[in-house]
């Protein structure tokens, strides 16, 4: 559990602009996460759900990164290349994003 005082915060009405600027990215980059690595297994692992979610009209529930956030998409698959999954839904997600799937 993260305790938030004010902090810096109520030191930003005497400080430059361009401080409380330097502040709020800061922020920003701290709550940021990373993407993690895949081994060889999950990937495979990953490639035989898609198959099966593509072959028998499955809806999946897809975890990826976006460059910032860990988010999260469910539908159906309209098709899948070896670049882009494409859900019925157009959300187009990169391959190399993806982190889990999840079929209901």
């Amino acid at each position: 559990m993260r305790v938030y005082d004010r902090g810096s915060i109520k030191w930003t009405s005497m400080m430059l602009p361009e401080h409380v600027d330097l502040l709020q990215d800061m922020w920003k980059r701290l709550e940021d996460k990373e993407m993690p690595i895949l081994d060889e297994q999950k990937l495979t692992e990953l490639d035989l759900q898609l198959q099966t979610a593509i072959h028998q009209d499955l809806t999946v529930e897809i975890k990826y990164y976006n460059g910032r956030d860990y988010l999260t998409s469910k539908g159906k698959l309209k098709h899948v290349n070896r670049d882009h999954l494409c859900l019925q839904s157009d959300k187009v997600i990169k391959r190399e994003q993806v982190l889990d799937i999840w079929i209901n």
